[in-house]
This record gives C-alpha cells, sequence and structure tokens, in this order.
C-alpha cells in the first residue's frame, strides 16, 4: 500500500464513486468523483493528507451546493419550443368552409382542420383570417 503514490489512491476514489454514477444515474456521484480527482491534483502538487481531505470535501460540496439547484431548476422548466397541437395556439387561419359554432374548416399551418366558433352566436365566413384559440382532439377553436 505504501508503494502506491496517494493521488493513484484518489483516482481510484474517483473511478469507483463513477460507478454508481453510472448505474444510478446520480449526478451527485460525479461530483463527488470530481472532488477526488481535485484531491488528487492537490496531491500532486505535494498537499499533506489534512489538504488533500479538505480540497476533497470543498470542491464535491460547493459543486453540489451549486450545480444541484441549477440542474434542479433545468428540470422544472418546460420547454421553450412549442410542438404539436401547442404551436398552433395563437397562429392564423384561413376559414375554407363556413365556421360557426358547430363547425367548418379552415386551413392551418398548410393542412386542412375541421374548426368551431369559440363564440357559438358567430361566424365566419371563406377567406376570412381566424385566430386559433385552442386545439380540442382534431377540431381547432377560433375567434
Amino acid at each position: 500500500m505504501n508503494d502506491i503514490d496517494a493521488w493513484v489512491w484518489w483516482l481510484v476514489v474517483a473511478a469507483a464513486l463513477g460507478i454508481p454514477l453510472v448505474v444510478t444515474a446520480m449526478p451527485e456521484f460525479g461530483m463527488l468523483a470530481v472532488g477526488a480527482v481535485a484531491a488528487a491534483v492537490a496531491t500532486g502538487v505535494g498537499a499533506d493528507v489534512v489538504v488533500q481531505v479538505l480540497v476533497f470535501v470543498i470542491v464535491s460540496v460547493a459543486l453540489i451546493a451549486v450545480v444541484r439547484p441549477v440542474a434542479a431548476r433545468h428540470r422544472s422548466q418546460r420547454p421553450q419550443l412549442a410542438t404539436g397541437v401547442d404551436a398552433l395556439k395563437g397562429r392564423q387561419a384561413v376559414v375554407l368552409e363556413r365556421v360557426d359554432g358547430s363547425g367548418g374548416r379552415i386551413k392551418l399551418a398548410g393542412e386542412v382542420w375541421s374548426a368551431r366558433a369559440l363564440d357559438t352566436g358567430r361566424a365566419y365566413e371563406a377567406g376570412q383570417e381566424v385566430d386559433v384559440v385552442d386545439i380540442e382532439g382534431a377540431t381547432a377553436i377560433i375567434m
């Protein structure tokens, strides 16, 4: 055990922490592994055991304290790029066949959609531009 330098042991610890990182997908293990690599670097520049352990603890705790909240915030955010029917809400369409409270047809994003007026008492004639308020199933709600 005395034949192996301390920096090698820190790298072994880093590799050992990398295994549960891969198996469990818990990023905290990766942050601890980075702390072990930092301790190996400290050993390489001649730091004693107390400094090595302090470097390991400080780097690991700092990474967990900084990176974890940022990752949690990013995980809870919705994607900024709307896709699917969410991308169609708020877009303009052209009425192809008269649309009223019971139905009709519009051209939306290059496709023909069934549509219904949001205000059931209002009707939109062919050629008129309308706004898509919502999508219910395969029917666009317009106004």
